[in-house]
Order: C-alpha cells, then structure tokens, then sequence
C-alpha cells in the first residue's frame, strides 16, 4: 500500500482554493439540525469542497473539534449515504468529512428490515468487481489537510474551531475497507469499521480498495469492528480481521441487524450511540464512555442482543484506550 504526500493529496482530491474560496465558502445546509448530542447537527455542502458533504453542530462549540473522516458503502460518492448516522455523531461535537459530493438523503425508517436468512459464511460475496470504486483512500485522507487548512485561516468560519490533531476514520462495507487502510496514516488517532473487514479471498469483492490481510499490522491505534451478525455478509472477513490483530487494541461488536445496520433508523440507531461512545473515549478520553466497552458488566457486554469481543484494552476505562 504506497502512501502520497501531503501535496499530492491537495493537489489531486481537493482543488480548494484556500484562503481566497474560504472568505466565500458557499456553505448549503441540507436538511434540518438532528441528533441527541449536545450540539444538534447539520449537514452540509461547500463551494471550496466540490468532493465532500460535511457535518458540523449548527452553532459551533467552543472547544475545537476532533475530525472524522467517513467512507460511504460501496464506497459511493454520496456524501449523504449516512446523513442521519453521521448528524448524530457530529452532535456530540465533532466535525465530519464525509467522502463524496451530497447526493440523495433517503427518509428516515421508522423500523429495520429484516435481514436475509444466514447462508454459509462467505457464499454472499460478489466474486467480481465491475465498475471502479467512485471514492477513494486517498481522498478520505486528504480531508486532514483540508481541516488544518480551514481551522489556520482567519477567513474561514471554522477558523480555530477544529482539532485535526485528533482524528477518527470510520466507514460502512467499502467504506470500511478505505478506513481501514487509512488507518495507517500516522495522523489517525482510532478506526471504527462498520459491516466490513479485508476479503478473506483476495480479488473476491466488489471493492477495489488496495489492502490485504498483511496491511493489517500498519494500523496503530485502538480499532473497532461493528458487525451486523452472521447474516451480515461481512461477518467472516471482520472476524477473520480481529482474529489477525494481536498489536493493537482490538473490538469485535455485533448486533443482528444484517449489513445494512441500523444507519436507516432516526438518529442513526444503535450502531451511532456505539460510534458516539467509541469517539468520546477514544478521541476525547472520556473514562464514562469507556466503561460501555471495557470493565466487569460494561454496557455493551450487556445490552439487549449486543455481543463483544475484546484484546489488549485496559481492564477499566480509566486506564486509558490503549
């Protein structure tokens, strides 16, 4: 997996123009405020960011902001793929780059669909890939260089508001996949996969993002894999990657809800309180957030249909992450 440079990544996924499109950043709000964090969100698009949907607290916090980074499933370059999901975790003041140009937001659900009847493991997989992948790593990446750009610039609204110090990547299925592999950059400071892992067989897929089994050991930090169950068809291949990890701390999460998770529901559902928990321990430290995944009868060791697996985590969460 070959890394660009900080300059390749501006020049080729951003094509901002800095100071001077800042002063006039052309901010369009999609959708109203949502979330039950702090902050209620919104969602929007910029003028000086034709490849991105962010997502911000309608009024900022005064503490800066730690960055997430989001790949959509499929890696699609629909910015709003997860709009509810994603407005639920930046109410608890964070500030996210979604990957990809917003694009359409489908109605909340007021309940999950099903998921289809659990087959052998691994025989859902597509076994070809057809069209390119419509986002990248490297555009995911490139949003750290964007952040620190708009948070230096005194012409930029979001001047001083954020912390590009702290970084999470996080993404569904594809998504999951370009987080993954973004999590070797040394800024990142957590990764969370949703319904994802690397193909237990190699080429077996319709991602085409450039990691393998091997690329597991360049992550750093703590990481996290949400899985929907065994009828999730990423069941095997995250499993098989929390198996692989033994040098870094290490969450295997599952609730049956199939691949498609619960990002359809208001506010996300359960799978954006356990993003939100994740984020405020890893990124902001909080020990309270912590205890929902480490400690004797942590919150999800033992609520309803949750099931956790854990390695090399602190025995309680104030100890730290990792």
């Amino acid at each position: 997996m070959r890394f660009v440079t900080k300059a390749m990544l501006l020049a080729g996924a951003l094509a901002s123009g800095s100071a001077a499109m800042a002063q006039d950043a052309g901010e369009r709000q999609i959708g109203p405020a949502a979330g039950n964090g702090a902050h209620p969100a919104i969602a929007y698009a910029r003028a000086d960011a034709p490849g991105y949907t962010f997502y911000r607290p309608q009024v900022l916090p005064t503490e800066a902001m730690p960055v997430v980074l989001w790949g959509n499933g499929g890696c699609r370059d629909n910015g709003l793929s997860a709009s509810h999901f994603l407005r639920e975790i930046a109410s608890h003041g964070y500030f996210v780059i979604a990957n990809g140009a917003p694009g359409e937001e489908r109605p909340v659900q007021a309940e999950l669909t099903p998921p289809p009847p659990v087959t052998t493991p691994g025989n859902a997989l597509p076994t070809e890939r057809t069209t390119p992948d419509e986002t990248s790593v490297t555009q995911l990446l490139a949003g750290i260089d964007w952040a620190w750009a708009a948070t230096a610039d005194p012409a930029n609204p979001l001047f001083g508001h954020l912390n590009p110090g702290l970084v999470a990547v996080m993404g569904h299925s594809c998504g999951g996949l370009q987080a993954l592999s973004a999590g070797a950059d040394p800024r990142v400071s957590a990764v969370v996969a949703f319904a994802s892992g690397v193909y237990n067989r190699p080429g077996n897929g319709l991602s085409g993002v450039p990691i393998t089994k091997d690329d597991l050991l360049r992550l750093h930090t703590p990481v996290a894999y949400v899985l929907g169950g065994p009828a999730d068809i990423a069941f095997p291949n995250g499993s098989d990657d929390f198996a692989r990890i033994a040098h870094v701390p290490a969450l295997l999460a599952n609730l049956p809800v199939g691949h498609g998770g619960t990002f359809c529901l208001a506010n996300g559902g359960d799978w954006a309180r356990f993003g939100a928990d994740w984020l405020d321990w890893q990124l902001k430290g909080d020990a309270g957030a912590g205890r929902s995944f480490v400690g004797e009868g942590c919150r999800y060791c033992t609520t309803f249909r949750w099931t956790i697996e854990r390695k090399n985590f602190p025995a309680v969460a104030d100890q730290g992450a990792g």
